[in-house]
């Protein structure tokens, strides 16, 4: 049986699941720390950016964005989406990622470069209709986040925004967003509860849900593996991972052979905890992790041996991470395969092939995690408004959004008109060389299109219609 010895630190960072309070009420984001996984915890440091305010993209490279663009509008006056995301707090390093794709997004739409307007504000042409895209940075905070949120509403009069990292930070926005009448396009959080007990109906993913991570994980890891354990952080977040994990391995044929095992998110010494899991007899252990804490369970798990005696699930992350983190045990990890939402080298399409090649000219650097969703937000954006012929009423958008399709990065991107969960495309990759140039580390095993099942809160379940409702099975 082939071993996987992955180790995750876990890829929605950003992902801070809310505690439930029932009914269809948003709750307030969880007092539980917020994850920080991008700084590599001591002593492996990843690389941090140092912009302090939005990067412009560089000038454009040759390859320009396509003649055709998607199409002209009508508006009376500029529309304007408001981009919030994360520049310089703890989770920059994806913020800019979705940031730079999400102008590049536009470019592509628009088919040709935007106009700086200072103010961290850019401006592109569709026909006759001017969008502006007014970015601001929240530092990585909520409290920042909805301070932006409702300036962006109030002040600058925006028509639609679109954001953010931090799952807990995007659950204000929601709320905001619906309180204001706004249409929010949620990007690139991964949060379940997005889409779950937070879910109403001015807000749209474009990124993937924390259960398409394990769906598209589960599939390969129980072709490889009959029986699991799991050890996750003691809060919603590691709760709500836990589930989805064990829905989904369940589902596909897999067994748990004991409880879930939750520990603290600032635990240091995880000795207790492999032990459990050494002695539960399992095939594999899957981890469902975020923040600093993944590197002393990982030496806790060698030192005792667990790394020889059983698999490890888990999906894989950003290229600086994958390389700053994993490069002492690559000898461990080299042709070891698992899940991934986006790699650069995955699809095979002419918009990532442009995407690809805008983002290695302009920044020195090819695409990474989260630069697919940031493209497709704007696309999406763009996609409704040409729909709606200009139409930026929340009743007009939320119409043209909901079973909206449209190609992207990662090919077909679904809007499921049901719960707004985006049905996209998922990969299992096989990991080759760590130190390979361009982070070009992986092969491609095989591209999953997970459907997770409708978890709207009670009092919304009959928008589910035919789908699974709380779980694969509906049970």
């Amino acid at each position: 049986m082939k071993r996987l010895y992955t180790v995750i630190a876990l890829l929605l960072v950003a992902t801070m699941l809310l505690a439930a309070c029932g009914g269809g009420s948003t709750p307030e984001p969880t007092t539980a720390p917020e994850p920080a996984p991008t700084t590599a915890p001591e002593p492996t440091a990843v690389p941090e950016p140092t912009a302090t305010e939005a990067a412009a993209p560089a000038e454009p490279a040759a390859t320009e964005a396509p003649a055709e663009a998607m199409g002209a509008f009508t508006c009376d006056a500029p529309i304007k989406i408001g981009l919030i995301t994360d520049l310089t707090g703890g989770l920059a390093i994806y913020g800019t990622m979705a940031q730079r794709s999400f102008l590049l997004g536009m470019e592509y739409a628009s088919g040709a470069a935007g106009e700086e307007m200072g103010d961290n504000a850019w401006s592109y042409k569709f026909g006759d209709c001017e969008v502006q895209v007014l970015v601001r940075d929240d530092k990585g905070s909520a409290d920042e986040t909805a301070t932006l949120a409702r300036e962006l509403i109030e002040k600058d009069q925006v028509d639609m925004l679109v954001g953010t990292v931090s799952s807990g930070s995007t659950a204000s926005l929601q709320e905001i967003a619906k309180e204001n009448d706004v249409v929010l396009i949620a990007a690139p959080a991964a949060a379940n509860d997005i889409t779950g007990v937070n879910f109403n109906d001015h807000t749209f993913r474009v990124s993937r849900e924390n259960y398409q991570d394990f769906i598209n994980l589960c599939e390969y890891l129980t072709s490889e593996y009959d029986t699991f354990i799991q050890i996750a952080p003691d809060y919603s977040f590691g709760y709500g991972g836990a589930a989805s994990a064990r829905d989904a391995c369940t589902k596909f044929g897999g067994t748990f052979v004991a409880d879930d095992i939750f520990a603290p998110l600032d635990t240091s010494d995880f000795t207790p905890y492999m032990e459990q899991i050494a002695d539960s007899g399992a095939d594999a252990w899957i981890v469902t992790w975020a923040g600093g804490g993944f590197v002393p369970m990982f030496q806790s798990a060698k030192e005792l041996g667990v790394l020889d005696s059983m698999g490890m699930g888990a999906s894989y992350f950003d290229n600086k991470t994958m390389a700053a983190i994993f490069g002492p045990v690559a000898d461990k990890m080299q042709g070891q395969a698992s899940g991934i939402l986006y790699h650069y080298t995955a699809p095979d399409n002419a918009i990532n092939d442009w995407l690809v090649e805008q983002i290695k000219s302009r920044y020195g650097e090819p695409p990474d995690l989260f630069d697919a969703d940031g493209m497709n937000a704007a696309l999406m954006a763009i996609y409704s408004l040409a729909e709606t012929g200009g139409d930026t009423s929340s009743a007009a958008l939320i119409d043209a959004m909901e079973g909206l399709s449209f190609e992207g990065p990662k090919g077909l991107i679904e809007i499921r008109p049901e719960d707004h969960v985006a049905i996209q495309d998922m990969y299992i990759v096989k990991l080759t060389d760590l130190a390979a140039p361009d982070f070009a580390m992986f092969d491609l095993v095989t591209t999953t299109r997970p459907e997770p099942p409708c978890l709207l809160p009670e009092g919304q379940t009959d928008r589910c219609g035919d789908l699974p409702v709380g779980s694969l099975s509906g049970g």
